[in-house]
């Protein structure tokens, strides 16, 4: 499957995000876009029933488009179902996304660092261990927002957005505490970078968000790397996958304006 396309796969548009990064650092590779729009959002479901549905929908994709490799573009996803993923299909590479919070600790002057994502990567013990490992010695509050990814969904998908909805949706990121403020934000899903301007204009204060897609596509990229043949064949087009087998229009536009068609 070596010479197989690069699977991005989420639970709506976030991981388009990612798609955008990935093609620019492997532009000899095919993609195919995979949104779970039958199964948005995921923070409404319990593990275990996502974990057997990403389980059971993995099972047919990886038999129709034999993946090089499949990126989980969806914090959420992939803290609850990469392990599992890995052990039910051995055979191919899987790259997940967790919030960049070493980065954010290394980066901070003021030492408070917001982690902004869905209440269900906030809730999850992997988010609290990487704080532990690489956050020990900086404040670092995690705001789960409920509403944020469905904001970007419907910016994307309509091109207008709430920015008093916003405001309220960010608001916790900022603390002061002893004359120092927050200095930076970690994005923690990938519907969140599509409202970073929104975010920007609202913020109280100015603060580096950090976008954790370029990352994520360049680990990508170190396996691929290894890995023999890949280079697109001419007519070959990057296509999108929807679970609900019938998008509205206006996603059906936005897929077309990032170059993908229905697979």
């Amino acid at each position: 499957m070596s010479d197989g396309p690069v699977l991005v796969f989420d639970s709506g548009i976030g991981g388009l995000s990612v798609l955008r990064e990935a093609r620019v650092i492997m532009p000899g590779r095919r993609f195919v876009y995979v949104a779970d729009d039958a199964g948005f959002p995921y923070g409404a479901w319990e593990e275990d029933a996502l974990r057997d549905r990403i389980v059971a929908l993995f099972s047919g994709l990886i038999e129709t488009h034999r993946p090089a490799l499949a990126l989980i573009a969806c914090n959420t996803a992939s803290t609850i179902v990469l392990s599992a993923l890995r052990q039910a299909f051995p055979e191919v590479p899987f790259v997940g996304t967790v919030p960049a919070i070493k980065p954010a600790a290394e980066r901070t002057r003021s030492g408070l660092v917001s982690v902004l994502a869905t209440p269900g990567t906030v809730k999850r013990q992997y988010t609290r261990d990487l704080i532990r490992d690489y956050a020990g010695k900086v404040h670092v509050r995690l705001v789960g927002s409920e509403n944020l990814a469905g904001l970007a969904e419907t910016y994307m998908r309509k091109g207008f957005v709430d920015e008093a909805a916003v405001s309220a949706e960010i608001a916790p990121c900022f603390v002061e505490q002893d004359g120092r403020k927050t200095d930076i934000v970690v994005l923690a899903c990938t519907h969140f970078p599509f409202l970073v301007n929104r975010m920007r204009k609202m913020a109280p204060w100015p603060v580096d968000w950090i976008d954790p897609a370029e990352a994520i596509a360049r680990r990508a990229l170190a396996i691929v790397e290894t890995l023999p043949g890949g280079d697109a064949l001419p007519d070959d087009k990057d296509t999108v996958v929807f679970t609900s087998g019938n998008p509205d229009q206006n996603v059906q536009r936005l897929m077309h304006g990032f170059g993908l068609s229905a697979g």
